[in-house]
């Protein structure tokens, strides 16, 4: 009788591990019409075309006394003051505080001015008078430790702030290319700098910081004799994105720092200043200022925001729009497979960078155990929902949203043709179709001429896969060997490139 009884729940036992789950395929449309939070093209806070849903993200310079004045006391209205403005528009801010302005005073707390042992520095930078902080002064070193300690823990985990930027030199960029520049005096010292670093990786632990590309020289900054300064996670601002000689000597300094760091921490910058020209046409589609839209240098760089103040100026804000849209994380739910209790979601970012925040698909607001944050482009990754998606409501939810903000996302439908409809290869040429089931044939049409015109295949990774040649109007290309996810392709006609995604699912 015993052994009857064992016998019995063997078989009872096994029964219920052969059984499995069955899963049934879920069907949802879904496009993403908006900019998304935390990416795009970014205004002033005050430049007057902020109410506005081209934008997703508002940038002002800070005061140091604005929020200090005597030691010890901090008084942060101001900043609260902009933080409620901005988010009242459905935006988050960019801050970056700042000491040195051409022009200006700086913006030292006055309880360090009137210190015996402090002396500022005048002199003339961009034609103006200027004042240096000084940087010999201990307490100047210690205050701006101290700052950012009082910063982070009040708006580390604020939903209102996105990033922050820093830096020591004209406008906390990390130059003084004019004006009287003295390392450990009129900029800090190598080793301020390296305690300075440290101090801000322990100290912020969710709001991402950027600095200057700039960095990367060794007159101003410590890296190159202290390379394992690059291990902390910081994210890059190129103050004078897409000028005519970007190739010469701003991309070097992004390859100083590795072109592998947006996976980490976000990329943004600035659209150039370096003349009226770059400023008037950087947003030109389809050869943009010098050759190359936007939409290129975007992917190319992984960027995740852009300052781009004057651009009403000289674009339609459906432009502006286009281009913000191009920058960032977009997800597409590759597929949903949904059981009586359990969802599981094949998820691809097919946008240029990661979302720096945790966020979550979730199923009638029960969330995914594992988070989005850091999901690279180009990858499908699996998650896993203790709910089923059958008749239920699919969200991204992100604690760091303001409230009037959200994440959209692109359903189980097939793309369009081209995932963004500025990223065709040009105005005669595409590929189609595009995404593209593994192992099929993709199709480059629309080549016009007998030229032999190259094309190359780059994995997310940036690693050669397939290099070939074509002379006629549609050639096909076989995917079998190319792994699925986000892809990039390469073509040279009559002298231009042009690259666009290839979506293998």
């Amino acid at each position: 009788m015993k052994n009857y009884l064992l016998a019995v729940l063997f078989i009872s036992v096994t029964s219920q591990a052969c059984t499995q789950i069955e899963f049934e395929d879920v069907y949802l449309e879904n496009t993403i019409e908006h900019v998304q939070p935390m990416t795009g093209i970014v205004f002033w806070d005050d430049s007057g075309d902020n109410e506005s849903d081209v934008i997703s993200l508002e940038f002002s310079y800070m005061l140091y006394n604005d929020v200090v004045k005597d030691s010890g006391i901090y008084n942060w209205n101001l900043v609260e003051s902009k933080l409620n403005a901005i988010s009242a528009r459905d935006h988050q801010a960019i801050f970056r505080f700042r000491y040195v302005y051409p022009g200006y005073e700086t913006s030292v707390p006055d309880y360090i001015l009137n210190r015996d042992d402090y002396h500022e520095t005048v002199g003339i930078s961009e034609g103006k008078e200027t004042h240096f902080p000084d940087w010999e002064n201990e307490e100047l070193q210690r205050f701006t430790l101290e700052f950012y300690t009082k910063f982070s823990e009040r708006y580390d985990n604020d939903p209102r702030l996105a990033f922050i930027q820093v830096g020591f030199g004209l406008w906390a960029e990390y130059h003084i290319y004019d004006g009287p520049f003295i390392l450990g005096k009129t900029f800090p010292s190598k080793e301020f700098q390296e305690e300075f670093f440290y101090h801000l990786d322990t100290t912020f632990k969710n709001i991402p910081w950027n600095i200057s590309i700039d960095a990367a020289d060794d007159t101003y900054s410590p890296f190159i004799t202290k390379p394992e300064l690059k291990n902390i996670k910081f994210g890059l601002f190129d103050d004078s994105f897409m000028h005519k000689d970007h190739a010469s000597w701003n991309e070097l300094e992004w390859n100083f720092f590795g072109r592998e760091r947006y996976k980490i921490s976000p990329a943004g910058g600035e659209f150039s200043y370096y003349s009226n020209y770059d400023q008037a046409h950087v947003l030109d589609y389809p050869d943009g200022p010098y050759g190359t839209p936007f939409e290129t240098w975007a992917l190319n760089f992984h960027i995740t925001y852009m300052i781009g103040n004057d651009q009403p100026e000289y674009q339609t804000m459906e432009r502006i729009k286009e281009a913000s849209m191009a920058t960032g994380y977009k997800f597409k739910l590759v597929s949903i497979k949904s059981g009586p209790d359990k969802s599981v979601f094949e998820i691809l970012n097919y946008g240029v960078a990661p979302i720096y925040y945790d966020a979550y698909v979730a199923v009638d607001g029960i969330r995914a155990l594992e988070s989005l944050k850091l999901h690279a482009p180009g990858e499908i990754k699996t998650y896993t929902v203790s709910a089923t998606a059958k008749g239920a409501e699919i969200t991204i939810e992100c604690d760091k949203l303001v409230p009037g903000q959200k994440i959209e996302y692109y359903g189980t439908q097939e793309l369009p043709i081209s995932t963004n409809d500025k990223t065709e290869l040009n105005s005669s040429s595409y590929l189609y179709p595009n995404p593209i089931n593994r192992g099929s044939n993709v199709y480059l049409a629309g080549i016009k001429n007998n030229r032999l015109i190259s094309y190359s295949i780059y994995n997310s990774q940036g690693n050669l896969e397939i290099s070939s040649w074509i002379n006629q109007e549609a050639s096909k290309i076989d995917t079998s060997n190319l792994n699925k996810g986000v892809h990039y392709i390469r073509i040279e006609n009559n002298n231009k490139v042009y690259t666009n995604k290839l979506i293998v699912l």
